[in-house]
């Protein structure tokens, strides 16, 4: 999708994504490898009270499935940008569900612009566990 065609206020439903224990404790032992995150015992002994999962693979578990929309499809040229802000604890078998709002554009030039994309994502009990905001450089159209 072009540039232009792309309206703020957009909103894009995210399919839930289920953070798997093993996967959960493989990605952590490879990227974060902190007790909170691989030592069951230790986390018995953190205000948790159980493992939780690494927050960026909280985050990349529902972009994962935000990517699945494709909603710049081949018009994308890159991304510039994304701040992650943690809100609450994802645990092992938490199931995520998320929603992608347009809620910035800039053109840059003639040949791109800026789109500013927020996620909210929410586990099973509805409880708001991370924010995300991704800016991506998307063609224009051409210019006849």
């Amino acid at each position: 999708m072009y540039f232009e065609d792309i309206e703020s206020g957009t909103q894009i439903d995210i399919e839930p994504a289920v953070i798997e224990k093993d996967k959960m404790l493989d990605f952590a032992r490879l990227y974060d490898n902190i007790p909170l995150h691989t030592d069951e015992e230790y986390a018995k002994t953190t205000p948790f009270g159980r493992l939780i999962a690494p927050g960026v693979m909280s985050f990349m578990a529902v972009w994962a499935k935000y990517l699945e929309a494709d909603i710049f499809g081949e018009e994308l040229l890159a991304g510039k940008s994304t701040k992650i802000e943690w809100l609450k604890p994802v645990f092992a078998e938490d199931i995520l569900k998320g929603k992608a709002v347009v809620t910035k554009k800039e053109k840059r030039n003639q040949r791109n612009g800026l789109v500013e994309i927020t996620i909210e994502v929410y586990n099973q009990n509805g409880e708001l566990v991370l924010t995300d905001v991704t800016e991506a450089i998307v063609k224009c159209k051409p210019i006849n």
